[in-house]
């Protein structure tokens, strides 16, 4: 029989059976009461304005003015403090002195205020003072649950529900965009302009200082509010950045995610000892994460707006080639230059294309793309140019530009264009040149949902635009396969142990021997390297090696080995082995002092027949390890052909972060030459990435050169800092991504005997969650769907990628698994799952077993391990929804410590467990 309850569509996006339940957020953006402390009648004041904009608009909620020495402000009762309102407080909106804004928000909190909106400035931006009057904020905020927006902010709004908690003068339309900002003054400037282009939004938001609600908080909140089609955010810190990638990523998958950030210079990139330190700056790290999680960044305001109608308008491209229509040469000339300098590719129309546009083109077109219909095209010409060109698989998206002359006739060029476009399947923009003359025709399209520009190179931009966000989230769809360490043993232990010795010994840098042997416990290869205290052992271990050989220095303190002499190579006998160890000592001597110098390695020469690259990682502040990728050996820094990415990878985000880089097309093999293996890089860079997210002590490592030939892969040299012996644990920076929790990996057995896996899910599991839902029985699905989900929509790719992708932050979830002799090879057996809810500190539970496994006693085992989880993590509850008739499932809740209360309307057991 079935365990299996079911919960809301935080544990499965496929489920529809959805609870009506106030969000955490909704205090701050639908308040039905609100109090505003700090309220006057004082004309030209924040209190004022925040005042006479809640009472004037069309907000039907109640408003209480909050002020201890005015009975009434305009015409109104008030209030001397917050506990003397008549009815308890969804919103508080505080504009009072910095210096008595942690006592207010004391007061908030005991008075069960569910969240507050601080505009009150005089915080950290002021030094010392204003940090310590947030820290008095927060200890205030921790007694309770209240969210808080602030400080030093302009307010929020809500068009749609007609609340203007702000001190602007005006309220924005309503519509479908939400406007997050933490610049106040940007945020007013966008309303004036909003409201001459009578642009819509769902919500206006300043951020101010981030105290409480970040970033993950509101992506969270409107990603779930079905008024709102897009975000916008122009950012200046990425505050939590665990938490943006987590809910950005979740998010990105249904609403275009779109940022313009402040500050693109690297002058926070900062010198250091490495090859990788040096390659990274902060603005790149930045622009990695926003790929992770499938954010679009763009560089002006402009393409801020633009790119959320594109994105809320048109089908996103499959590809990079654009298709370009035109009746003027010089126009498609400035959309092809935008198009290639922003990294998209013009589409090479295929012969029979060419062939069908020469049919009723006139014969002085272009015969290529841009396709130039010539200025006396009229609209049927153009409609032609379009199906045909559309029909060509090379072309991934469309841009049609008309420039008012000859026999254009742009309005009727719109109106079929318009009438087109209902089934076109790729996207399709326009760019329509003029004043008057086109203005008619604009309209005809904006109606029609087809984004048009006044400009071709605005248009071209947007386009690749659209391309980059569709290859971002592209990453997040699919499959990646599974990587030998993965399913092998892991060598985590032992190389903690190894790195430790050296921590215990005081050191901070690991010889280039012991750097290579910490690679080999991951799975990279290395050339052997043996290391030669003394001159004689150098002759020695030459001899057993084989001629030619290279010396490198071995040192405890020396960084780089060439910046002192410390490399010498192609040594063909012991005459040139005792010269080169001779002459290293001494140059390290004279540059470094004697300390500097214990010895060298000896190593065997290989011919380089492959490409020399780099692979490394260092700490980035805010982000933790940052992975760079690319073209490597000592000119490594000239170059700067080199791509970044968030640990973990897995395959496809290793291939991802390849194909950034310009040495990625010589991988794939040119002028004769043979190919590296890629599968096999990927795999390599997926073990270094775990390397990196596993061993926390590590500061910075370089693989420099990381030799790549067709005929396998060869790490030269490397190199790993550590941080220095007296550094805490916990003052290391966390990956920006939690990597895999393999703490919640352990073998149980079955009441059968048979010994199973029970892990968190990985994205490699899709194939195995295919053949795990082909085991249901329909009672099985009804029971944890709450309906008969077909088999196809519950094996769809787009679904199970989400259930098996997972940010662990935000959701862990079990599989069971065992090897099959009959499914041939990993079976999984049994599925649970914990999603935490937004805006709360609890998770939903969800259990499937598979019916040839039920009655094991593997649904109370997935069930027991969930609880515990939820205590590891430090949950306050968990909850799940369990049918009536699911008889096994309630005693199972009943089992491990839930209790169970029934709905009003006795249809739905909710099984509750605090923790």
């Amino acid at each position: 029989m079935p365990v299996n309850p079911t919960s809301a569509k935080a544990s499965d996006p496929s489920h529809d059976f959805l609870r009506a339940e106030p969000r955490p957020l909704d205090a701050l953006f639908r308040p039905q009461r609100v109090a505003l402390i700090g309220a006057t009648e004082r004309v030209g004041s924040v209190g004022r304005s925040v005042l006479e904009n809640l009472l004037n608009g069309s907000f039907q909620g109640k408003v209480y003015p909050v002020n201890p020495t005015h009975p009434q402000i305009l015409d109104r009762p008030a209030y001397p403090n917050i506990a003397a309102t008549p009815e308890q407080v969804d919103l508080a909106i505080v504009v009072t002195p910095a210096a008595t804004v942690p006592d207010v928000i004391g007061e908030c909190v005991d008075a069960g205020v569910r969240a507050a909106v601080v505009i009150s400035a005089g915080f950290k931006e002021h030094g010392a003072q204003g940090v310590e009057l947030e820290r008095r904020i927060l200890q205030h905020l921790r007694r309770g649950r209240m969210r808080l927006i602030g400080p030093n902010c302009v307010g929020v709004m809500n068009p749609l529900a007609g609340l203007n908690a702000t001190f602007l003068h005006e309220m924005a339309r309503p519509g479908n965009v939400a406007f997050l900002s933490q610049s106040g003054a940007l945020l007013a400037a966008i309303m004036d302009w909003s409201l001459k282009e009578l642009v819509g939004f769902s919500a206006f938001v300043s951020t101010g200082s981030m105290l409480d609600v970040g970033w993950g908080d509101l992506i969270y909140y409107f990603g779930d509010d079905p008024n709102t089609q897009s975000i916008l955010i122009y950012m200046e810190s990425i505050g939590d950045a665990r938490s943006f990638l987590s809910a950005a990523r979740e998010v990105a998958f249904t609403k275009p995610i779109i940022v313009i950030k402040a500050g693109r210079t690297e002058a926070a990139s900062r010198a250091a000892a490495s090859h990788t330190g040096a390659l990274t700056g902060s603005d790149d790290v930045l622009d990695a994460a926003f790929r992770r999680c499938g954010v679009l960044r763009v560089n002006s305001i402009g393409d801020l707006f633009s790119m959320a109608e594109v994105l809320g308008k048109q089908p996103r491209p499959r590809g990079p080639r654009l298709t370009i229509l035109t009746n003027a040469g010089g126009p498609g000339v400035l959309a092809t230059d935008a198009l290639i300098a922003a990294g998209g590719e013009l589409a090479a129309l295929s012969p029979p294309t060419l062939h069908a546009l020469d049919q009723f083109l006139p014969p002085h077109w272009s015969h290529g793309n841009p396709v130039d219909v010539l200025g006396d095209a009229d609209s049927e010409r153009y409609i032609r140019a379009l199906e045909t060109t559309a029909a060509d698989p090379a072309s991934d998206g469309l841009l049609v530009i008309v420039a008012p002359q000859g026999m254009a006739d742009p309005t009727q060029t719109a109106e079929r264009l318009a009438s087109y476009a209902r089934t076109f399947p790729k996207p399709l923009l326009a760019s329509f040149m003029g004043g008057e003359s086109v203005a008619a025709g604009v309209d005809v399209l904006h109606r029609a949902g087809i984004p048009t520009f006044s400009y071709p190179d605005t248009a071209a931009r947007a386009f690749q635009y659209m391309w980059r966000s569709s290859y971002n989230l592209r990453a997040l769809y699919e499959t990646p396969a599974l990587t030998e360490l993965q399913s092998g043993p892991s060598r985590r232990a032992d190389a903690e142990e190894f790195l430790q010795k050296a921590r215990d010994a005081g050191r901070a840098l690991l010889t280039e021997a012991e750097s290579k042997q910490l690679l080999q416990l991951y799975g990279i290869p290395t050339v052997e390297t043996r290391v030669a205290p003394s001159e004689n052992q150098a002759v020695d271990a030459a001899r057993e090696l084989g001629y030619p050989v290279a010396l490198k220095l071995l040192s405890h303190t020396i960084t780089h080995k060439t910046d002192v002499g410390g490399v010498k190579l192609d040594l063909r006998d012991e005459r040139a082995v005792l010269d080169a160890y001779r002459a290293i000592q001494q140059a390290v001597t004279e540059k470094a002092g004697a300390a500097g110098f214990q010895g060298v390695t000896v190593q065997p020469m290989v011919a380089l027949q492959g490409y020399e690259l780099i692979l490394g990682s260092s700490l980035d502040p805010q982000f933790g390890p940052v992975i760079l990728f690319g073209l490597g050996g000592q000119m490594v820094e000239v170059f700067r052909d080199r791509a970044l990415a968030l640990p973990p990878l897995n395959t496809t985000l290793a291939r991802r972060l390849m194909e950034q880089t310009r040495i990625f097309t010589a991988l794939q093999g040119v002028r004769g030459r043979k190919p590296v293996d890629l599968p096999a890089l990927e795999a390599l860079l997926v073990r270094f990435s775990q390397l990196v997210v596993e061993q926390r002590w590590i500061k910075e490592i370089d693989i420099n050169p990381l030799l790549a030939s067709s005929a396998g892969l060869l790490a030269l040299d490397a190199r790993v800092v550590l941080h220095q012996p007296q550094v805490a644990l916990a003052d290391v920076p966390l990956p920006a991504i939690r990597p895999y929790p393999s703490q919640y990996v352990s073998t149980w057995v079955m009441k059968d005997g048979a010994a199973v896996t029970i892990r968190p899910i990985r994205p490699e599991d899709e194939p195995q969650m295919v053949r795990f839902h082909q085991t249901l029985s329909e009672r099985s699905v009804y029971m944890r769907y709450f309906q008969v989900t077909q088999l196809s929509t519950r094996v769809a790719h787009e679904r199970l990628v989400r259930i098996c992708f997972i940010d662990y932050d935000r959701e862990m979830a079990l599989v069971a698994e065992r090897n099959s002799v009959e499914a041939a090879g990993r079976e999984i057996l049994g599925v649970g799952r914990l999603s935490k809810l937004h805006g709360r500190n609890e998770a939903e539970f969800a259990i499937l077993v598979s019916d040839l496994y039920q009655r094991h006693g593997l649904g109370f085992e997935l069930m027991r391990r969930l609880t515990q989880i939820a205590r590891d993590e430090k949950l306050e509850r968990v909850t799940g929804n369990i049918l009536p008739e699911n008889k096994e499932m309630q005693g199972l809740a009943k089992k491990t410590g839930f209790q169970l209360k029934m709905d009003a309307d006795q249809s739905l057991y909710t099984a509750t467990l605090s923790v």
